[in-house]
């Protein structure tokens, strides 16, 4: 293995780049759960810009974000979890990404292969790699660990087997209250057994059956929402303590414009062209009302979404006891 260090450059910060390119994730004024999956890398234009066209999207929170979860990780190593058996889907998911990152990106990010040998640079982190495919000593923390270094995306990493898929590897740092380690080792239906209405609607299961007639290479996209408080991207179950009682506190809060954040997470659904497993990239994107509300049709579609929204489905999302002043100040026009 070698590793090459240089400088950092600066990728800056563009709060309005950051709007324009926010995948607002509602279409109409109510919110049911779907599987709402469509192919990836097409563009879709939002009123504000549009988002949609990469698999893998680094913004000027590339930095950040990598360094948050190196120390995620360093205190919490569970979110990290990989089966012996998964090792070639690692390295498939692995070289995945960094193809796209060096298709997407060739001005920071380049990818070359000369057998089992393979050379990464990325200019943002100031680093060239040499190692080889296939050795976990090769490379500093296997593929896995590696590829939570290059990719603001969390990872997960479906087996599927017995008719059924199952969650075994990933690395999630950012998970919106669930926990990595432990679900890992379960199957994708076990997973999801606390959303409601989806097990009574079929939809965790057609979202299964769906993923196990993709061929190899296929990606499709679907988006998630829930809300967070303060810029939180770290709401996993682990770290409830910290956070869980903001929720109560805010409700009267006159900053709470500025602390709720819509939080949308865009999941590209992958079956990785050689090893065949799943992988789930999970990117979390976060905006404050305060920015959502500079968007007309944005304040006014989420308004209306917060305020019909089911109650159940505002229980597991966590954002009952203060879903309705949010909306109440979205619908004010402030």
């Amino acid at each position: 293995m070698t590793v090459t260090l240089t400088s950092v450059p600066d990728i800056g910060s563009d709060p309005a780049a950051s709007l324009r390119r926010f995948p607002f994730p509602f279409r109409t004024d109510t919110y049911r759960y779907s599987t709402n999956v469509e192919p990836a890398g097409k563009q879709l234009e939002t009123a504000a810009g549009g988002w949609g066209d990469l698999i893998v999207d680094i913004d000027a929170h590339y930095l950040p974000e990598i360094a948050q979860r190196a120390e995620i990780l360093r205190r919490d190593p569970t979110r990290q979890a990989g089966a012996a058996h998964m090792r070639a889907a690692e390295w498939d998911a692995l070289l995945y990404v960094l193809g796209q990152l060096a298709r997407d990106y060739p001005h920071t990010m380049r990818l070359e292969r000369s057998g089992r040998t393979v050379s990464w640079s990325n200019t943002l982190q100031g680093l060239s790699v040499d190692f080889t495919y296939g050795d976990d000593s090769s490379l500093p923390g296997g593929p896995l660990g590696f590829l939570g270094t290059q990719m603001q995306e969390d990872v997960a990493l479906l087996d599927q087997r017995e008719g059924a898929l199952w969650l075994d590897s990933g690395v999630v740092t950012f998970a919106a209250d669930w926990s990595m380690g432990f679900d890992v080792g379960m199957r994708f239906l076990e997973i999801h057994g606390p959303v409601p209405r989806v097990h009574q609607e079929g939809i965790i299961a057609r979202a299964q059956q769906f993923m196990m007639r993709l061929q190899p290479g296929e990606a499709y996209r679907r988006t998630n929402w829930t809300m967070g408080l303060d810029g939180r991207l770290d709401t996993s179950t682990e770290t409830y303590p910290e956070w869980g009682q903001d929720r109560t506190n805010v409700i009267h809060d006159p900053a709470l414009p500025d602390r709720v954040h819509l939080r949308v997470e865009v999941q590209h659904i992958i079956r990785l062209p050689h090893s065949g497993a799943i992988m789930f990239l999970i990117r979390s994107y976060l905006e404050p009302l305060s920015a959502l509300a500079s968007v007309p049709a944005w304040r006014e579609t989420l308004a209306h979404v917060l305020q019909e929204l089911p109650q159940d489905m505002a229980d597991y999302k966590g954002i009952s006891k203060y879903r309705m002043q949010a909306a109440a100040w979205l619908a004010s026009g402030q």
